[in-house]
């Protein structure tokens, strides 16, 4: 009874022991071991099982895998005096996970001062640089120029930004890539004493102030108008042109087809003319009293009075009896 008295306990104190002696690694953890808060040994980065003492010593657990980090939007001015709104994210991850226990301890203690180092850098480039410089890349005139020579769509566009860029005074000498880089080049400087690599640094958005974006606005909808009057212009002497054509060919067409018609009557009168006088040439005695009874038949005006003479030649064939109408070939 004594002995089972004290077995239960025993078994506790073992499960208890044992549950804090062994601990898991994953893919994507690093383990830092500390007795009595005091680092020891070196980080342990292989996945698997593994062994600590328990109640003494603790396993520290960080993040192997890349992280993020995001800024607070931060209103800048730049060199050229353009107050802007500029958000910014990075990329970093602890590189010496015993350094970064000893120099920074958590994550969000590393997001703080994260937040310190970049936002200064980030303040620094963009107060020394313009704004197209931050806004455009280095490399878009050779992007330009293999788009041109793909035979895309947009080369027509984008001869006309170049068309523009060219005319602008201002010489871009970096543009947002390199500015970057830079960025990236100043801030992982500071980063190896606190154990992290920082790996990457981007803009994520830029943005005019309130009180200059409805300027820049207005300046815009006043440029696409003047844009879309030009093109309406172009697209109206196209049209005059068109037109132009238009009428031009109407006008040949139409003068071709009366010569053709005019042609075609002509050919078709002569050929009446010719059959009516081979017809006629052959009773000249008929023809003259048929032309004879046209002139009767016609001969009403309901707005008039004739008077004529009995003795008329028109009405020779209503005199005379039958002898004035024997024809020759009778």
């Amino acid at each position: 009874m004594k002995a089972g008295k004290w077995l239960v306990p025993v078994i506790v104190l073992i499960l208890i022991f044992l549950s804090d002696s062994f601990f898991i690694v994953s893919e994507t953890e690093q383990v830092v071991i500390t007795q009595l808060g005091k680092p020891i040994g070196k980080p342990i980065k292989e996945a698997g099982l593994h062994f600590k003492l328990p109640l003494i010593q603790k396993a520290n657990f960080f993040e192997k895998r890349i992280l993020k980090w995001d800024g607070n939007p931060t209103q800048i001015p730049t060199r050229d005096k353009k107050y802007i709104w500029i958000d910014t994210t990075a990329r970093w991850r602890i590189n010496d996970p015993l350094l970064f226990l000893k120099r920074v301890g958590t994550i969000r203690t590393a997001l703080s001062r994260l937040d310190g180092i970049i936002d200064s850098v980030v303040r620094d480039h963009v107060a020394n640089s313009l704004l197209v410089e931050l806004v455009r890349s280095e490399g878009w005139e050779n992007a330009g120029r293999s788009l041109l020579e793909s035979g895309m769509a947009d080369y027509k566009i984008l001869s006309l930004i170049q068309e523009r860029s060219a005319s602008e005074p201002t010489t871009i000498s970096k543009g947002r890539e390199k500015i970057t880089r830079e960025m990236l080049a100043d801030a992982a400087r500071l980063m190896p004493e606190m154990g992290i690599e920082l790996l990457d640094i981007r803009i994520k958005r830029i943005n005019y102030v309130d009180s200059v974006q409805k300027k820049v606005f207005e300046r815009m909808i006043s440029e696409r108008k003047r844009i879309a009057a030009q093109y309406r212009s172009e697209g109206e002497g196209e049209k005059a042109i068109i037109l132009g054509r238009m009428q031009k060919e109407l006008a040949r067409i139409r003068s071709e087809a009366y010569k053709q018609s005019q042609k075609i009557r002509g050919d078709a009168d002569a050929k009446a003319t010719r059959i009516y006088a081979e017809a006629y040439s052959k009773n000249p005695s008929f023809y003259d009293f048929y032309r004879s009874l046209e002139v009767y038949n016609n001969f009403s005006n309901p707005n008039g009075i004739f008077v004529f003479s009995t003795k008329t030649e028109a009405f020779r064939y209503l005199q005379g009896g039958q002898d004035r109408l024997r024809f020759r070939g009778e």
